[in-house]
């Protein structure tokens, strides 16, 4: 069996990973609402102006840890499709949408990691909103599930 990492990182689908999880980004920032979307939105314009290609480039940098975060869940999903003779990108999509709080700490973990390193306004920004993430990223789980399953 591929691991995760191996799936999502080969030379000819990684790319697309990345397209489409920068797409979802974008949506997702764009459907945040009230008080704490005007963050995530003020924090996401931050992030552009600072460097256009910014957020692809992280993503992209990202998508090994992200993958390797995500594996268990995968394992799982690859053992369950196996057992239930159905297709391993249903069964992986189900999972993540099923297990959402934990695929975001999962998740949340790769960028803690990664934003202890950071400094100036983008860790400001980071520490700002760390606290709503687990949230955002939670209810970006449905769409990441969809995004990333056809890819596996």
């Amino acid at each position: 069996m591929a691991s995760l990492v191996d799936l999502l990182t080969t030379s000819e689908t990684r790319p697309r990973v990345v397209r489409a999880c920068c797409d979802l980004i974008e949506a997702e920032v764009d459907s945040k609402k009230g008080i704490s979307g005007i963050a995530v939105k003020a924090g996401y314009r931050l992030v552009r102006a600072v460097k256009p290609t910014m957020v692809g480039e992280v993503v992209d940098r990202l998508l090994p840890e992200f993958a390797e975060a995500m594996e268990p869940f995968y394992a799982a999903s690859v053992a369950a499709a196996e057992a239930e003779k159905r297709p391993v990108s249903r069964v992986f999509a189900e999972r993540l949408a099923q297990d959402d709080a934990a695929v975001a700490e999962a998740l949340l973990q790769v960028t803690d990691r990664r934003a202890e390193k950071a400094s100036g306004p983008l860790l400001k920004t980071y520490k700002k909103l760390r606290g709503s993430a687990h949230d955002h990223v939670t209810q970006a789980v449905p769409g990441l599930a969809r995004t990333i399953s056809p890819f596996v």
